[in-house]
């Protein structure tokens, strides 16, 4: 199941615009097809989305479809620089339960 981390580097003053469009949105990909956890969080310079697909297919089907363009296109102008994206697989490690992501 892949997890992703989204991180989005926002411009001074502009952290609250990008906030907004995934307040926005978030419903929207909360309801696609395998969508088993979609959270954000933020910082004083950035917002993060923690993601966990039940599969690659349904990461590819959110990846091209209307929400996360949506986020895109009224972030767009907020941005300091290109989303950085990680696509990442859990790695066993440690105390069984503690060691990945609920849903994983």
């Amino acid at each position: 199941m892949p997890v992703v981390v989204a991180t989005v580097k926002t411009k001074p003053g502009r952290r609250a615009d990008v906030l907004a469009a995934f307040r926005r949105h978030t419903p929207a990909v909360h309801a696609e097809p395998g969508c088993l956890l979609y959270a954000v969080h933020s910082g004083e310079d950035r917002v993060t989305v923690i993601e966990n697909w039940a599969d690659q297919a349904s990461l590819d089907a959110h990846s091209a479809g209307p929400a996360l363009e949506a986020i895109g296109a009224e972030s767009a102008e907020a941005l300091a620089a290109p989303v950085d994206v990680a696509v990442l697989q859990p790695v066993p490690a440690g105390e069984p339960g503690k060691d990945r992501l609920p849903q994983t």
